[in-house]
């Protein structure tokens, strides 16, 4: 099935695989708390038990280095979309308000990205990502 929409996470390639892992959890933690409608339905096993919804369509991870990060969210901005991101400086916060201060004191044209996650219409997310090679 093709999607209207389409969703990409781009992680910085040289990341230790515990940090990839939990990067990619708060980005799509984050997309998915803004974007309602990648949420599919709860799920049921054969014995009635409960499940949480997943996100309902694929989301395509990316790798890349600091400069295509920065790149990409020059994009994403330029596309008037909004990005989930997480800096470098967030591996040393221990909670969510740390974590805003840091991204409040990162210099908008220099931040450190880790990650970004970004949602919206295919064909603009294609563009946001051009030129990058999915995560090995």
């Amino acid at each position: 099935m093709i999607y209207e929409t389409k969703t990409a996470l781009v992680l910085r390639k040289d990341l230790a695989a515990w940090q990839m892992a939990n990067v990619s959890a708060f980005l799509a933690g984050g997309l998915a708390g803004t974007h309602a409608h990648l949420l599919g339905e709860p799920y049921r096993d054969a014995g009635g038990r409960a499940y949480t919804a997943l996100i309902r369509e694929p989301m395509f991870v990316y790798g890349a280095t600091l400069e295509e990060l920065q790149r990409t969210h020059q994009r994403t901005l330029s596309r008037e979309l909004v990005p989930a991101i997480y800096i470098e400086p967030m591996f040393t916060t221990t909670n969510d308000v740390d974590n805003r201060a840091a991204v409040a004191a990162a210099p908008v044209d220099a931040m450190n990205f880790v990650g970004i996650g970004v949602h919206g219409p295919r064909k603009t997310i294609d563009k946001v990502v051009n030129g990058l090679k999915f995560l090995a």
